[in-house]
């Protein structure tokens, strides 16, 4: 064989393997099955979604071909929404044609417009009213008929100040009603009945992201949490500067998550978010947030908005980034973090510094999210929430006795009235009522405050506002920057050890870094990109 005629047969036989290699290329949706007991993909079809979109064969149809093109290998269908119930037969037909397609299928849920308007937010309901407790009651054992999995979306609570309402609660406080109120309403009118209708029925209570007032309208998470059989977390945070849905941090998926997982434990199941107020990169931060934090499973709600306005784009942005997530989830899987112990004790007050751990988050501080204080930690958080604990002035006490490095806020120290001795030992964060405002500090003036913090972990980070930073078990640090514009950072290791990179999201990021024994230098951390670094 001549060398014309051998190289004519090697590129006939690369381009044979090339067409193989494609053919045989997994496609999101076996992927996804493949990974499903690491990381389950789920969307929602809301009430009006099911009338509109799956009440014939055609929608049907499509909607099964985007979810596996999506990734997703589980679908809830809602039975009730804002005043309308969806249809037996359509939901019936839309649950088997589901799971004959290979889906996992479950219900839902939507507690807005049940029965007497909240003399607040007017797609809530008065709890106090026994009509619409009735209701809702009916709602439930329709929907335990049909699934034996049920998730109420995030309105299950009350602002109602009617009359009816300010007499039942007598001189309890609004939140010690409320929390009471809706803890009856979930055992004799939505756990007892739907279990009395389908006794093999899970019921999942999904909490909405805004943690700092769930008490005060009656989300009392550590008895809910004990009472159903799975607790979900809304991890939709969206852009910051949206003039609607604006103001979340990206962290606060983060922490909220984990804050969650820290009290629900094993019952911890998935994250939430949607395409509201988001562009590409923010939402599929909100699906790395969501992972990050350990979930097994994440909701992009719902279908209906994912067929229109940013929606589309969204989604064509995380389906190339659903290979990276499956992973990244493999990195985080179960593991233990390490940090600063950032207590947020349940129903506790934020007197001014609403969700400032999530803007803390956002300084390069890497915080470990709890439900209480233990005075043996390594380095702790102390926002104004601590106040709550009891025992905080011993607790406090005993960690600057340890020689821990405590950050504690400026509302703390006022309200707390540390003495002048142990106030000396405290790295104080100046809040001044205005959390948002910590997003301003510069690299110098985060630099020695991480300096102190990060010195018990062994472990110094040098980096622009806006750029995190999480230590995953013993062997995996994770960077992400969240500003529009690429960085430059600094990781060193007491311990030296030959870090690299083993994940970048989005895959096709130019990340450019040196690496030493005991050092990490990034000299260009591309806008929105998340790196995973391991021995």
């Amino acid at each position: 064989m001549n060398r014309s005629i051998w190289l004519r047969a090697l590129a006939l036989m690369i381009l044979l393997a090339s067409g193989l290699s494609t053919a045989h290329a997994k496609s999101l949706w076996e992927l996804a099955n493949e990974n499903k007991d690491l990381l389950k993909i789920a969307t929602l079809f809301t009430a009006q979604n099911v009338r509109d979109h799956l009440g014939d064969e055609q929608g049907m149809d499509k909607a099964i071909d985007w979810c596996k093109k999506t990734g997703v290998t589980h679908v809830f269908l809602e039975t009730f929404r804002s005043k309308y119930t969806a249809e037996r037969a359509t939901l019936q037909h839309a649950k088997n044609r589901f799971g004959e397609a290979g889906f996992d299928v479950s219900g839902c849920v939507t507690t807005t417009n049940v029965g007497k308007p909240s003399t607040g937010w007017k797609l809530i309901d008065c709890y106090t009213d026994i009509p619409t407790q009735e209701h809702l009651q009916e709602i439930f054992e329709y929907t335990a008929s049909l699934f034996d999995e049920i998730m109420i979306d995030d309105f299950l609570f009350t602002d109602c100040q009617c009359g009816a309402c300010q007499k039942a609660r007598g001189d309890q406080s609004w939140a010690q009603y409320r929390c009471d109120l809706m803890m009856q309403v979930s055992r004799e009118r939505i756990l007892a009945p739907a279990r009395a209708v389908n006794p093999n029925v899970k019921v999942i209570i999904k909490y909405p992201q805004w943690y700092d007032n769930f008490h005060n309208r009656g989300y009392e998470v550590v008895r809910q949490t004990a009472i159903y059989d799975r607790i979900w977390v809304g991890t939709e945070t969206r852009d910051f500067e949206d003039p609607r849905w604006g103001g979340k941090v990206q962290y606060e998926a983060y922490f909220i998550m984990r804050w969650l997982g820290a009290i629900g434990g094993s019952k911890c199941g998935g994250g939430w978010f949607d395409p509201y107020g988001t562009h590409e990169d923010t939402y599929v931060e909100q699906a790395r947030q969501t992972v990050l934090a350990d979930a097994k499973e994440m909701l992009l709600f719902c279908y209906g908005s994912l067929q229109r306005e940013t929606g589309p784009a969204n989604v064509a942005r995380l389906r190339t980034e659903i290979p990276g997530l499956f992973e990244l989830a493999r990195l985080v899987r179960g593991k233990p973090i390490r940090g600063i112990a950032a207590p947020k004790p349940p129903n506790s007050d934020a007197h001014g510094e609403q969700y400032v751990y999530d803007f803390v988050g956002m300084l390069g501080l890497p915080l470990v999210p709890t439900d209480r204080l233990d005075a043996d930690v390594q380095a702790a958080f102390l926002p104004v929430h601590t106040l709550k604990d009891p025992h905080l002035a011993d607790k406090l006490a005993t960690l600057l006795e340890a020689g821990a490095p405590v950050l504690a806020t400026d509302g703390l120290i006022d309200r707390m009235k540390i003495p002048s001795a142990q106030a000396q030992k405290l790295q104080v964060l100046k809040v001044g009522g205005k959390p948002k405002r910590l997003l301003n500090l510069s690299r110098e003036e985060l630099r020695p405050l991480r300096q102190k913090m990060l010195a018990p972990f062994g472990v110094q980070f040098d980096a622009p506002n806006k750029v995190a930073l999480y230590l995953i078990g013993d062997d995996c640090v994770i960077v992400e920057n969240f500003n529009d514009d690429a960085v430059t950072a600094t990781l060193e290791f007491a311990t030296p050890a030959p870090f690299r990179p083993v994940l970048t999201l989005p895959a096709n990021a130019k990340v450019r870094l040196s690496t030493a024994p005991g050092k990490i230098d990034f000299t260009s951390l591309p806008p929105r990109t998340l790196v995973a670094l391991r021995p």
